[in-house]
């Protein structure tokens, strides 16, 4: 990599010096504070040679250039003016940039509910499991089996105001079982049978108003808001040596009531007139409605808007029992497939014709990203088609009202148990609905076409254009021309990748940072640490040590090179409660210890601590192989590369 050149296009591309308030660097990524965002280009950014993706994220514009970053974060302060003054002076120190609203609202959605979707997932699709063993006969409705399953499935739901009181406490930095007693005190069954017993109810002559709180979003994401500035407002004024008997004590004697009072009957209208207005537009206004959220999909996934739409799939989903939005979700996201089938069909680069079928292969899985970002905003013209193929599928959802009954993490081929009713006509029509936005924008994109930038194409052209003696030796000729223009892979051996530390297996895609989650960096598996010690996995180099300590970049001999991301945005700690044990340069056995940290301090300043274990060179290789462990100790085996 020329360090420099990427380093002069990167800082062109984001708008010139002039619009860098302050850049510095994690172990990955440039992080922009920039004046003006709009003034960067982050379409040129994408195809720049040296840069990996391209993200925004807690106000920071984030350029991802992966185990080189550092080299390229020097030269870019070298070319800055004054060597780079407007450089934060430590890695990770940059000021947080003030946000809008809307954006800050957005990240802390997001913030809540990415982490519980394994939650609510998984139980969803239990719940959708038993609904197909019951319509296909193969259970009965009151067999004690069936009692069972349906409280898995909807333990879940019942409790998820503890479980988002848990999540919301600590995105917002303050005590997660200070939250979870919150939430379960109001959801106590002598509260839950006191307000529904009909009588009048008070707390200290004050008027207590009936809600039911199983099964709601809003009244407890508002209430640990609130306990949020309630608990640090009692922390500061309170004496180090009373801290614990009098925060926690004082927190809850004040929040507990006030929810029940006031805070909690205001949540309710909130989301019930969420829900109600969701189901109110699609009872009255169908077609219009599917059309516009089906079409529009992708672009507010690309946005990050969708994160809005969390609350209000959650909350219908709890109250209706059934929701509006995960349909169309699966027609953008089978649109989007469409469209990297019809890049695949219509081109006439190799190349291209695999990776449109390949990723259009995985879109219709449920992982779009690959198709959306790698094929489909590429080519432009496709993506427009996959918009179109949305629209089109959103207009028959809304034509035939398909619902989903389950919440599903991805949503594609695997997560049709959610549209299983009481009766198979809404699963056969979610289907229908798919296959006609993935027609659609397949066909849209074959007849729209594309533009191919490949000079490959030129170079073929020009020996095909050359006279042979016969056909034989003109495909001679063109594969000599692509193979001496074709960058060979360097040879690896098979490599065999030891866990660096105790805890459990969990794959990337759980990473609330989609730079691992959507595999922008590399591949591999993350570990939720159950101790704060990381070792070698490999016999090989230290590649580098961030200054913050969170993230160890290593090579090994036989030439894999890793990255151990201890947590997510622990960049921001600046090194506190990280001690390395190795340097960079410096030669390491399996084994070898490399890092510490305290485990519960990090996550008591509300971090999440899922470490990714990657191979950032895994173009290297053919296929990774994840070893078939939930937990794992160090030196167990992780996963094998060939």
């Amino acid at each position: 990599m020329d360090k420099a050149k990427v380093a002069q296009d990167v800082l062109k591309l984001v708008g010139g010096e002039q619009n860098v308030d302050q850049v510095t660097h994690c172990m990955t990524r440039l992080r922009f504070n920039l004046h003006d965002d709009n003034k960067a280009d982050k379409a040129q950014l994408e195809k720049t040679e040296g840069v990996m993706g391209v993200m925004k994220n807690g106000g920071q514009f984030q350029v991802i250039i992966g185990n080189e970053v550092a080299g390229v974060y020097k030269e870019m302060t070298a070319k800055m003016s004054g060597g780079g003054a407007k450089q934060a002076p430590v890695e990770g120190a940059a000021p947080e940039q003030k946000r809008n609203v809307i954006s800050a609202l957005f990240d802390f959605i997001s913030g809540i509910f990415t982490p519980i979707l394994p939650a609510i997932t998984g139980a969803g699709m239990i719940k959708g499991i038993v609904a197909i063993l019951v319509a296909l006969g193969w259970m009965s409705s009151t067999s004690s089996t069936y009692i069972i399953l349906s409280a898995i499935g909807d333990g879940a739901f019942y409790f998820l105001p503890i479980i988002l009181a848990v999540s919301a406490s600590r995105k917002l930095g303050s005590n997660i079982y200070i939250g979870a007693a919150l939430a379960a005190a109001i959801m106590h069954p002598t509260i839950t049978a006191l307000l529904s017993s009909g009588e009048s109810v008070s707390f200290a002559s004050i008027p207590v108003i009936a809600a039911t709180y199983s099964s709601t979003v809003i009244p407890i994401v508002i209430a640990i808001w609130i306990a949020s500035y309630v608990e640090k407002a009692v922390d500061r004024i309170t004496h180090s040596s009373i801290k614990l008997l009098v925060v926690p004590t004082v927190t809850l004697l004040i929040m507990v009531p006030l929810t029940l009072i006031a805070i909690g009957p205001l949540g309710s209208i909130i989301g019930n007139g969420l829900s109600g207005g969701i189901s109110w537009l699609f009872d009255n206004m169908s077609i219009v409605a599917s059309i516009l959220i089906g079409g529009t999909m992708s672009l507010l996934i690309i946005t990050g808007m969708h994160y809005a739409l969390l609350p209000i799939i959650v909350g219908s989903m709890t109250s209706l029992g059934y929701d509006f939005i995960i349909p169309l979700m699966f027609a953008a996201n089978w649109a989007q497939a469409g469209s990297a089938f019809g890049v695949g069909l219509r081109s006439k680069n190799g190349k291209t014709k695999s990776l449109g079928f390949s990723t259009g292969l995985t879109a219709v899985m449920g992982i779009t990203e690959p198709a959306m970002y790698g094929v489909n905003m590429r080519f432009k013209k496709p993506f427009i088609a996959a918009l179109s193929g949305g629209a089109i599928g959103g207009a028959f959802m809304g034509i035939f009202h398909v619902k989903a009954y389950v919440i599903t993490g991805l949503v594609g081929l695997p997560s049709v148990a959610a549209f299983i009713s009481p009766s198979i006509s809404t699963l056969i029509y979610a289907i229908v609905g798919g296959l006609i936005a993935l027609v659609a924008a397949a066909v849209i994109t074959y007849i729209i076409g594309i533009k191919e930038d490949v000079q490959q194409e030129a170079e073929v052209a020009a020996v095909t254009e050359q006279p042979s003696t016969n056909a034989a030796e003109q495909a001679d000729a063109v594969a000599a021309t692509l193979i001496e223009n074709e960058t060979a892979p360097r040879a690896m051996k098979a490599t065999q990748i030891l866990s660096p530390m105790n805890g459990e297996v969990k794959p990337l895609s759980e990473v609330p940072d989609p730079a691992f989650a959507e595999e922008i960096m590399g591949k591999g598996v993350a570990i939720e640490p159950s101790e704060g010690r990381v070792v070698s996995p490999v016999n090989g180099t230290v590649f580098s040590v961030s200054k913050s300590g969170h993230a160890i970049g290593l090579v090994s001999e036989d030439g894999t090179e890793m990255l151990i991301h201890i947590g997510i945005d622990t960049v921001k700690l600046k090194g506190k409660h990280f001690t390395p044990h190795a340097r960079s340069g410096q030669e390491i056995k399996i084994g070898d210890l490399l890092m510490e940290f305290d485990l519960e301090a990090v996550r008591s300043e509300g971090y999440a601590t899922i470490t990714p274990v990657i191979v950032t060179n895994i173009h290297d290789y053919n296929n990774l192989d994840r070893a078939d462990h939930v937990q794992v100790q160090q030196g167990d085996l992780l996963y094998k590369l060939n």
